[in-house]
């Protein structure tokens, strides 16, 4: 009887159980590569973020504060901090955004500190098996199957969930399992099963405001698409599943408006000024446009919109950039779900007289998605890549649209689905069963079976080629590939050995690029030797620390320069320790 029912489990939920060994599978793999790149306790980051949110996150969890004192910093004006960081009378605070360091700091409170690297990993797992449920809800379990296979393999999923103290996949996964949980609010009615009519909306509102706090800036486009949302399901959600949804949702975000309070001076505030400053010139463009109305006063509506959208676009609107930007980061950098996914749409759109309202809201709500999210970020120019030429799987651009990435999968599944029924037709698969003998309903059952199979086996085929090149990508295929990190990490170890070696406990050391790897081992400064007001500073931390300089090796007449024209006027001068490697050499700063 037992292995009766067992087979039956099986039998109807066989695709959750291939995505559920999917997501563990995943898991490791990601684990196994983290324990190697931190093995013997080297628990460095790549990027200023990550170093901040791991070291900010870990000292939460242990101590329940997000502040690091640093006296020095009341002599010299706050320049000693690496970036990612902000100084403020002598204390260091997060420029972040507050809901990863408060989400894994509560998960490390009740465990271990140790777990952190790989809390992003197991968060991204988890993430593929509510992305299969999400899907299946809008295109079908065949389609979320496959889609979840897809997003296993995808590059910048794997690679951000690796450099596991970023962000992106966290938020990602966190909104997909607020949506799941909105649609099943939408789905089910009090009269059905009163339980679960009251739990989803409070879970969807929660999940949501998780997101919402990890990557606050994505409310640009995640407010109207939820109002959409609300608009046009107003009768199905009605009072009591809206209020629960935004009491949830207030619950989590109420700790980030403590925090930020407490930080910031301002519950709306956060660790970017500019951010800041644009909220305030928003709301006061806004308000001074709904005063002007009410008061019936003749109103210049350009003026303010105008205001509103240099404020969204701070760092400027550039439709041709954002348009350029779109094909180095999709279209030709991840051409084998691009051309697919355009396939699918084409397809998606054909059967538009058989869409359903679900097919309607998700491709609404997927092309105001990519619409913000591509003019809005595609306008910035990020370089996270030294060569500004290169365009890498590192640069921010991936890890900003990973929604418009995931939008796109389900279309690819759905190209996958349509074009194996194409090569292998399936109408000769369906037929009447006429009166005949047993031999000839044996060769009719084994047609049919044979089809399936080659349906089948040619889909895992086609999935087969996409892991191959999604996986060459991330790993080799990239210059800031998997890979190429693991030969960086060990660079840095060598350099961090050499560093820690030659320089005091206390010390302080200037850098452009290293602060990340230094602190919090040594004191950081970013900086350079040209800015005469800096080097007034650097003096007068020099009475108190041993000052020392790391950054491309300096010539012989350059040094010259600098002790005698340059720091001889700050009262300094420079020595060199030791050539690190063929490009950095350590320095020593000394008063005259």
């Amino acid at each position: 009887m037992m292995n009766k029912n067992i087979k039956n489990i099986i039998k109807k939920y066989w695709r959750g159980i291939i995505v559920a060994f999917l997501a563990v599978c995943f898991f490791i793999g990601l684990a196994g590569y983290i324990s190697y790149i931190q093995a013997d306790n080297f628990i460095k980051w790549e990027s200023p973020d990550e170093t901040a949110n791991y070291i900010f996150t870990k000292l939460y969890g242990q101590a329940g504060e997000m502040i690091i004192s640093e006296k020095y910093n009341l002599y010299v004006d706050d320049i000693i901090h690496p970036r990612s960081f902000r100084g403020d009378f002598g204390i260091l605070k997060p420029v972040s955004f507050l809901g990863i360091i408060l989400i894994y700091g509560r998960i490390i409170s009740f465990t271990s500190y140790k777990i952190l690297p790989f809390l992003t990993p197991f968060f991204a797992s988890v993430g593929l098996i509510f992305f299969y449920l999400l899907v299946k809800k809008i295109f079908g379990r065949r389609n979320g199957l496959i889609s979840a296979f897809l997003l296993a393999s995808f590059p910048p999923y794997i690679y951000y969930a690796a450099r596991s103290m970023f962000h992106n996949v966290l938020f990602v996964v966190l909104l997909i399992i607020g949506l799941y949980y909105l649609i099943e609010a939408v789905k089910n009615k009090y009269d059905k099963n009163k339980y679960l009519a009251l739990i989803y909306p409070a879970l969807g509102g929660f999940f949501i405001g998780l997101a919402i706090i990890t990557r606050t800036s994505e409310l640009l486009w995640l407010a109207p698409v939820l109002v959409m949302l609300w608009l046009l399901n107003i009768k199905k959600i009605g009072l009591i599943k809206l209020i629960l949804f935004l009491s949830f949702l207030f619950l989590a975000v109420l700790p980030v408006l403590y925090w930020n309070q407490a930080l910031y001076d301002f519950p709306l505030n956060s660790g970017y000024p500019e951010m800041n400053q644009s909220i305030r010139n928003i709301a006061e463009a806004s308000s001074s446009l709904v005063k002007s109305g009410l008061a019936n006063e003749q109103i210049q509506p350009k003026e303010a919109f105008e205001k509103i959208k240099n404020n969204i676009f701070h760092f400027g609107f550039h439709p041709r950039q954002s348009l350029e930007m779109f094909y180095y980061y999709f279209i030709n950098m991840f051409y084998w779900l691009f051309w697919p996914a355009v396939l699918g749409l084409f397809l998606f759109l054909q059967a538009i007289g058989r869409w359903r309202k679900r097919h309607f809201l998700y491709l609404f709500s997927y092309f105001i998605i990519s619409i913000i999210l591509l003019f809005y970020y595609g306008s910035w120019k990020f370089n996270d890549n030294p060569d500004v030429n290169s365009f890498t799987i590192g640069n921010s651009y991936t890890r900003y649209w990973l929604p418009i990435y995931l939008g796109a999968l389900p279309l690819v599944s759905l190209f996958l689905i349509k074009f194996t029924r194409v090569i292998i037709p399936r109408h000769n698969l369906n037929f009447k069963i006429a009166p005949s003998t047993k031999i000839n309903f044996a060769e009719k059952y084994l047609k049919i079976s044979n089809k399936k199979l080659f349906i089948n086996s040619l889909r895992i085929i086609l999935i087969i080629l996409i892991y191959f090149i999604s996986l060459r990508f991330v790993v080799w295929g990239s210059e800031e590939g998997l890979l190429y990190y693991v030969e960086k990490n060990n660079s840095a170890k060598y350099e961090l050995r050499n560093i820690l070696e030659l320089t005091e406990g206390n010390s302080v050391i200037i850098t452009s690029y290293h602060d990340k790897l230094f602190f919090p081992e040594r004191k950081v400064i970013v900086g350079l030797l040209n800015d005469n007001n800096m080097n007034k500073r650097y003096s007068i931390l020099a009475d108190y620390l041993p000052v020392y300089y790391y950054n491309f090796t300096l010539r012989k007449e350059d040094i010259d320069y600098l002790n005698n024209r340059k720091l001889k006027e700050a009262d300094l001068k420079i020595k060199q320790i030791k050539q690190i490697n063929n490009s950095f050499t350590l320095y020593q700063l000394e008063r005259n």
